[in-house]
């Protein structure tokens, strides 16, 4: 009670503007009281109003009231002082929800400043002091603040726990050694705790090193993303001036020909008004002649008009004009065919040389290759959905499901006449180009190529068979088992017999996989090479039974 009635003095005799010991103190009529310069400042910033408030209870006075100096406080705050007492802990110093408090304090509790192993309980700094000063707690274990100290007193004993069991990895008190534990493998939990920090510390050595491996690591990566930055930056400046090159030469083609044409209009038009300027001279002078003519012709006098006549009779010589109908009447249309001739070679050289430009540009992977998969789930996750074109089909194959199936049938299908069509094999290619990572299965009945090849594959002759060029890669799947096809070598191929075969691709990393799909799947046969352009799945069926179907794994 002692403690807080001092403490109660404390609070009483604190500015409750300043929150410190009463400096000067003055007291106001209502009664509460303030360090003369706190509240003379606080009274100057109401000047203006010319109405002074008492800063606690806001009682009001009309002119601002004469301080004197409270002797009573002063010489009270002056004692206190000089007994070492401290004015009030702030709000601050006070055990909240979430702070440790210390055990000792009565009444309102301030925030533990340390807490005790050994005492199992958690101290302010003015209860801590003993600690500091008497013998036998100066060995007393001191830590952090915590809320956990009843977590070390064994449940079964009430006694602190400072041992360790091995066995069953547990920390127990002296009590338990001799029961439960009886036997074990027991160490001090200083030991242990020494064994286990020595194991921590090579655990955050191994961390330590694998930071700065990564570290490094992380340097490299954002050395390499600079490079590839400045890289994609050049690459994109010298495109852009290539292709600027490219357009100027265009617009200079451009106005080469409209000069030209120009040029030639107005040659062509100046003869032609040349001419028809002639023409215009030769009617009248023929119109003149008519009417000359016309007058002599009415002439009574028969003497007067033989003697005219040899005279008006004679015409001059024609303008030649049948050179007028031997130009057709085309023109500059030829010019304009010309000029839409150039348009579409140039149309068909940027569209197959811009997959090779998106290829390599798809192709630059600074970082390592991914695994390959190992589980049919993993390959799925790259399956793509692909379809057959027919315009590359062979007249005796039928297409169905949505382009998906194909089959031979001895009747030719009518396709439209087409640059793309195989003629030379019982083939068809897929319609989408596959590059990146691509998966996809092929369901098969008797004989049939299961095969990718190049867009610019023979479509005619020897070559055109899938297998048996440089163009294609090719597996060729029958009854009794399966023989790989590359630029018309042969190799046999051993693995379980499936009616489905998937097929992977890796298109950066030049890997061709063909699998054989059952409860298992098998690797059959694997291709490590180096592809220059997008693949097209194709399939080569040649016999009347043989079917082959692109499944939907999706």
């Amino acid at each position: 009670m002692a403690q807080k009635g001092v403490q109660l003095n404390q609070e009483t005799i604190s500015c409750s503007i300043c929150l410190d010991l009463l400096k000067d103190p003055v007291t106001v009529s209502c009664g509460h009281s303030y360090c003369m310069k706190c509240l003379q400042s606080h009274w100057d910033t109401e000047d203006e109003k010319k109405l002074y408030s008492c800063p606690q209870c806001r009682q009001t006075f009309t002119l601002r009231p004469v301080l004197l100096k409270n002797t009573m406080l002063a010489v009270l705050v002056e004692e206190l002082k000089t007994s070492g007492l401290q004015a009030a802990p702030a709000d601050h110093c006070y055990a909240g929800a979430e702070d440790v408090a210390c055990d000792f304090c009565s009444g309102r509790k301030l925030k533990a400043q340390k807490s005790c192993l050994q005492c199992l309980a958690s101290y302010c700094q003015n209860h801590l002091q003993p600690h500091f000063e008497v013998a036998p707690l100066k060995k007393h274990k001191l830590m952090e603040p915590s809320k956990k100290l009843q977590e070390n007193v064994c449940s079964c004993h009430d006694e602190v726990m400072k041992m360790f069991c091995r066995t069953d990895q547990q920390s127990i008190c002296y009590l338990c050694s001799l029961d439960k534990h009886k036997g074990h493998d027991i160490v001090s939990a200083a030991a242990e705790r020494a064994k286990r920090q020595r194991e921590l510390e090579v655990s955050r050595q191994n961390i330590k090193q694998r930071i700065q491996d990564r570290e490094k690591d992380v340097k490299l990566l954002q050395q390499e993303a600079e490079v590839i930055n400045r890289s994609a930056d050049k690459a994109v400046e010298d495109s852009q001036e290539i292709f600027t090159q490219l357009i100027r030469l265009m617009e200079k083609r451009c106005s080469d020909v409209t000069q030209q044409v120009r040029s030639q209009q107005e040659s062509q038009v100046s003869r032609v008004k040349e001419l028809e300027e002639k023409l215009r001279q030769e009617i009248a002078e023929l119109r003149r002649k008519d009417s000359e003519l016309q007058t002599l012709s009415q002439t009574e006098d028969h003497n007067q008009f033989l003697h005219n006549y040899p005279s008006l009779s004679a015409l001059s010589q024609p303008t030649r004009s049948s050179s007028i109908h031997i130009c057709p009447l085309r023109y500059f249309e030829d010019v304009t065919a010309a000029v839409s001739a150039v348009r579409d070679t140039l149309q068909d050289v940027l569209t197959e040389t811009w997959t090779n430009i998106s290829l390599t540009v798809t192709e630059v992977d600074v970082l390592l290759p991914q695994p390959e998969p190992k589980t049919r789930e993993e390959f799925i996750r790259y399956s793509c959905d692909i379809t057959l074109d027919p315009n590359t089909a062979f007249k005796h194959l039928l297409l169905s499901d949505g382009n998906r199936k194909v089959r031979w049938t001895s009747k030719p299908q009518s396709y439209p006449s087409h640059s793309d069509r195989f003629t030379g094999e019982y083939q068809v290619l897929s319609r989408e180009s596959l590059t990146g990572r691509c998966y996809w299965e092929v369901e098969w009945r008797d004989d049939v190529y299961v095969a990718v090849a190049y867009k610019n594959i023979s479509r005619t002759g020897e070559e055109c068979g899938f297998g048996f060029s440089d163009k294609s890669w090719a597996l060729y799947c029958y009854n009794s088992g399966y023989d790989f096809f590359y630029n018309s070598v042969e190799t046999r191929v051993s693995g379980p017999r499936s009616s489905r075969v998937g097929v992977y691709l890796d298109h950066r990393a030049g890997i061709l996989s063909f699998y054989s799909i059952s409860e298992t799947m098998t690797l059959l046969h694997r291709v490590h090479t180096t592809f220059t352009q997008p693949l097209h799945a194709g399939l080569l069926v040649f016999f009347d039974e043989s079917t082959a179907e692109l499944c939907k794994l999706k």
